[in-house]
């Protein structure tokens, strides 16, 4: 099961974490799998090129294990509302997108959100 942690400051999503294979089907082959992948690529080339921001990110492919986070995000490390609401955004579609596909794939995914500071 590919278990995935929302991070969110003061009602804004900043961040998330991916642990884990979905095992949906073979690997080549589990689609479930292939769009979380391709999700999760899209946040990190889009927070860092289409809103020119800092992202952080740690991909551990043998653990399975991502974690994505950004500033650009929250008010204490950006100054700019629109570069805030846009980050912020993409983080929160990505979490409510991931939720369309739990309906489907409850036993391979999991979602859950965690209000925390930067972290």
């Amino acid at each position: 099961m590919t278990k995935i942690v929302f991070f969110r400051s003061g009602g804004s999503f900043y961040g998330f974490e991916e642990h884990g294979h979905s095992g949906y089907a073979d690997a080549g082959e589990d689609v479930l799998c292939a769009a979380i992948s391709a999700m999760t690529m899209l946040i990190i080339n889009t927070v860092e090129v289409a809103y020119a921001s800092d992202v952080e990110y740690t991909i551990d492919e043998g653990a399975t294990n991502i974690r994505v986070r950004s500033k650009a995000a929250l008010t204490e490390f950006e100054e700019d509302e629109r570069k805030r609401y846009a980050v912020s955004g993409l983080f929160m579609s990505y979490y409510y997108q991931l939720n369309e596909l739990v309906e489907e794939y409850y036993d391979h995914l999991s979602v859950e959100v965690k209000d925390i500071d930067y972290i």
